[in-house]
């Protein structure tokens, strides 16, 4: 690619041959004898390379370094001297040199450093764009190109007003912290704090205490607890894997969640609190209530608004920038100079189903970051299951897709006999999502339900829920 190069060089012979040298590969070169010519010409053009004499008549060529990297900081500087010395070469650096070289000059050698002095700007100024391109998806911390997933953050943001509880309810991985979040941030609450907890990792025995404090000698602990509620007061409480709450403590949680107020363990009085509750699981909750396993009076109380988060490979137009958004931030996070994906990558990508979701898809970005060994990830650079992905022509893929969604569906409605809110929420897909795939798939006849016609879209409960 041709670029624009600037020559210092007192010395007319060597300045001329440099100029024409360097003019063979069709960059545009100015050639100047005095710093000051050099100055006074580059006021209206921009140079992607200088190349500058460090003796020269008038302002030398360390000043004169200094002096065009405060115009232009991208560009890149070579210094020719023929006095090298360790002083020589920091006075350069410091001048903000990217290299130098000695006099006499051979010509392969000025190719060389010139190759990598353009290369060095390319990659800085790509670095730029990457960071504000990062910047850009980074601030709502939720991106997405998919019409569903668009249309499910605009849902969240909706019941953002509200201080009602919120159900998210999906796979492992496929977002619901990261969506909860969201909610927090765009909610009244917004400046209190975001306290996130999995009821799986706290012990039976310390859930009451955990949740809702205790005061002092009880159990024989030397202090007392607020808990989680009282310690989230003013923002919200994320409680995740909600189904893994004990039943003998399910009764004191709705009382919370109802009563807006605690009662600590070993307390004779009540606290109020002023805590929204958001909780998340990826079981199916109904199914758990007809096993008496968990409360249905609960259930109801956190599932008045629920959102149906979708597995990733439900919405596979989203890979591609949501892998660009963890590989840029892993490889800032490693120092690595690793820019994106190339084609094949990427193919391999969106071929893969992810059974681990977006946090699978995080975590294998996260290792083509640290091996990758050039600029671009490659398919090796992938983990060996996704690399192994088998990629087809567009309809080969769209036709083995549908096949097994419709297969997916047919089955999930048999087992639910015919019941399509049932078949959804074990899907963990809208209502009026299944009802669109039933309708795309020519599944008419699957199932007893009528359509819905309360929702935004073609009628349906928004995201499977709503006040």
């Amino acid at each position: 690619m041709a670029e624009r190069i600037l020559i210092v060089e007192d010395e007319e012979t060597l300045r001329r041959n440099l100029q024409r040298f360097l003019a063979r590969d069709e960059h545009e070169v100015d050639a100047f004898a005095t710093a000051e010519e050099a100055l006074e010409a580059a006021v209206d053009k921009e140079y992607s390379v200088a190349l500058l004499d460090v003796r020269l008549p008038g302002k030398d060529g360390i000043t004169l370094s200094a002096e065009l990297q405060k115009r232009w900081p991208e560009m890149a500087v070579l210094l020719m001297t023929a006095y090298a010395s360790v002083e020589s070469v920091i006075d350069a650096m410091r001048a903000g040199a990217q290299d130098y070289l000695l006099k006499p000059v051979l010509m392969k050698e000025v190719a060389r450093k010139i190759g990598l002095a353009i290369e060095h700007r390319r990659l800085l100024r790509e670095n730029v764009r990457l960071r504000q391109r990062l910047h850009a998806i980074e601030k709502p911390e939720v991106i997405a190109k998919s019409k569903e997933m668009r249309d499910l953050i605009a849902y969240v943001r909706q019941l953002a007003a509200s201080a009602r509880p919120v159900l998210f309810q999906g796979e492992s991985g496929a977002g619901k912290e990261v969506l909860a979040r969201l909610l927090h941030e765009s909610s009244p609450h917004a400046s209190g704090p975001f306290i996130a907890v999995s009821m799986t990792a706290i012990a039976e025995n310390m859930v009451e205490s955990c949740l809702f404090g205790h005061e002092r000698g009880v159990l024989g602990a030397e202090a007392r607890r607020d808990g989680l509620f009282r310690a989230a007061s003013g923002g919200t409480l994320f409680l995740d894997d909600i189904g893994d709450v004990p039943v003998a403590y399910q009764a004191k949680l709705l009382r919370a969640i109802e009563a807006r107020e605690v009662l600590p363990v070993g307390g004779d009085r009540s606290v109020p609190i002023d805590t929204r509750i958001v909780a998340a699981t990826s079981l199916d909750l109904s199914a758990l209530v007809r096993e008496k396993r968990f409360r249905g009076d609960l259930y109801f109380r956190l599932s008045a608004l629920r959102v149906d988060v979708p597995p990733l490979r439900a919405h596979p137009e989203d890979i591609p920038l949501l892998a660009t958004l963890f590989l840029t931030r892993h490889a800032r996070e490693q120092s690595r100079g690793v820019l994106g994906c190339d084609q094949a990558a990427e193919q391999r990508l969106m071929a893969y189903p992810w059974p681990g979701n977006v946090r699978e898809l995080a975590n294998a970005m996260e290792r083509a970051a640290l091996v990758c060994s050039g600029h671009m990830v490659t398919v090796a650079d992938l983990p060996p299951e996704i690399a192994g992905a088998k990629t087809e022509d567009a309809g080969g893929y769209n036709q083995a897709m549908e096949s097994f969604e419709r297969a997916l569906i047919r089955s999930t409605l048999e087992r639910t006999s015919g019941d399509r809110r049932e078949a959804a929420q074990t899907l963990g897909i809208s209502l009026a999502t299944l009802y669109r795939r039933i309708e795309k798939l020519g599944l008419k006849e699957s199932g007893q339900s009528a359509p819905p016609h309360d929702g935004p879209e073609s009628g349906g409960e928004p995201r499977g829920g709503g006040e």
